[in-house]
């Protein structure tokens, strides 16, 4: 039972410190869906999403209201188009006409975002995932409200070069065909390694094969409330440091845990997951940079970021599983560049660079999140800077990401602006030196010694 302190922590946690349920996600399978007539193919999916998501958006208004918690967004992830679209789809022009179905389904329904655009690739692609890839740029241009990832390795099965290639070229397809957004197609497209079945955050939802026809997943943050309650530690020892965000986390985990047990009732929907991710706003005093602040260094960037960064996510899981029994997502910290105001700070201090950022991926919940970089880098490097990251999550058996923006016709020291949660980003400078004949090599990266297991 949560009691009468419990209420009130919460309230202050709501009121002062910027505690909110980020999301909550309805996956949603379209398995069922499958046909190899295009028309009746995207007849089948509107249906079955309109149907299955017509409640979602009151449902959370109305639990909003009955707790008086913030819900930020609802969302809905769908299986891999790729998948679902395979027998249909012909051409990416075909794949196209699904995302446009798609984002017609989210407009219908009231939701932010629906995730899903997504081929699952860390192997091999059959033509239907390559296919899917070459229509991101076009699908994203023409649609407001979908997001697209591709999965390009994973510890069990290594990197596969010739997505990481194919992603580099489509990422920079993608920036050109919305150039007069500031590239903000990039913004809804992530590259993974080991994504997860259950991520609830966009723009790297989507609803994996492992799970059942329906499921409510739940995001919850708070930079905000664990800023706060280290404000009382700054003298203190690393012990007393780790049981704060520790016991900071549970609490926060609880929140979402409420939020998502009486959403998966009043939809009658199965429950899947709290995910406990401190994922900034560009709100002030809502920043995963101020964390790192406040456990001591100057800016994000500065020597100790990654120690500091490591402890602050370990704790955070620790904290997270002691509250619900199904924690999973992307549980930890993330630390996006463009939704966090402390980290925008540190770039224009020149504290934080790209490559400390990536130093900081093998120990944060994700990895590259949100970076806007000269519009003039090449697709090679792109897809250099891409497996540099795959590598991380293939060797250290983890999650990671990226979210990229090569702005068209932005240089060093200009800025692109997004708006809402996205908020605005710094172009931050890239290594010039090549690596075409790296990229251009065919084939796949092999797993790594410790994936053989079984």
């Amino acid at each position: 039972m949560i009691n009468i302190f419990e209420v009130y922590e919460t309230n202050k946690m709501i009121e002062h410190e910027n505690l909110d349920v980020r999301t909550i996600t309805l996956g949603i399978s379209l398995l069922d869906c499958i046909s190899d007539n295009l028309e009746t193919l995207k007849a089948n999916i509107y249906n079955k999403i309109t149907n299955a998501a017509r409640d979602l958006v009151s449902t959370g208004k109305d639990i909003e209201e009955l707790y008086g918690i913030p819900i930020v967004n609802k969302r809905i992830s769908v299986t891999p188009i790729s998948l679902v679209g395979g027998a249909a789809c012909k051409s990416p022009e075909d794949f196209v006409e699904i995302a446009e179905v798609l984002d017609e389904c989210a407009k219908t329904v009231g939701v932010n975002f629906l995730g899903g655009y997504s081929a699952l690739v860390s192997k091999s692609m059959t033509q239907a995932d390559r296919l899917l890839i070459e229509s991101i740029p076009e699908a994203l241009a023409v649609t407001d409200r979908v997001c697209s990832s591709v999965n390009v390795g994973s510890t069990r099965t290594g990197i596969n070069m010739d997505a990481v290639r194919l992603m580099g070229r489509t990422i920079k397809k993608a920036a050109e065909r919305t150039a007069d957004r500031d590239s903000l197609g990039c913004a809804k497209l992530v590259v993974f390694c080991n994504a997860p079945d259950d991520n609830p955050f966009m723009a790297g939802a989507f609803h994996g094969v492992t799970e059942g026809d329906m499921v409510i997943n739940v995001g919850v943050s708070g930079p905000g409330v664990v800023k706060a309650a280290l404000e009382h530690c700054k003298d203190s020892d690393f012990e007393e440091l780790c049981e704060t965000i520790k016991k900071t986390s549970f609490k926060i985990t609880r929140v979402g845990q409420l939020v998502a047990r009486e959403a998966s009732q009043r939809l009658g929907v199965p429950f899947g997951i709290v995910d406990l991710s401190l994922a900034p706003t560009p709100a002030v005093g809502d920043s995963v940079a101020d964390i790192l602040k406040a456990i001591g260094v100057e800016h994000p960037g500065a020597p100790g970021t990654t120690a500091a960064l490591a402890l602050l996510n370990d704790q955070v899981k620790k904290g997270g599983v002691m509250a619900s029994s199904y924690v999973g997502g992307l549980s930890g910290a993330f630390i996006p560049v463009s939704e966090d105001q402390g980290m925008i700070e540190a770039v224009q201090a020149g504290a934080l660079t790209l490559e400390k950022l990536e130093a900081m991926t093998c120990v944060c919940s994700v990895g590259l999140d949100m970076i806007a970089i000269p519009g003039d880098t090449s697709e090679e490097t792109l897809s250099g800077i891409i497996a540099d990251e795959m590598a991380l999550g293939m060797v250290n058996q983890k999650t990671t990401a990226v979210r990229l923006i090569p702005a068209i016709g932005k240089k060093v020291g200009d800025s692109v602006e997004f708006g809402g949660l996205l908020g605005y980003a710094p172009i931050m400078s890239v290594n010039t030196f090549g690596c075409e004949r790296f990229v251009n090599r065919r084939g796949r990266i092999p797993a790594p010694i410790h994936s053989f297991k079984n």
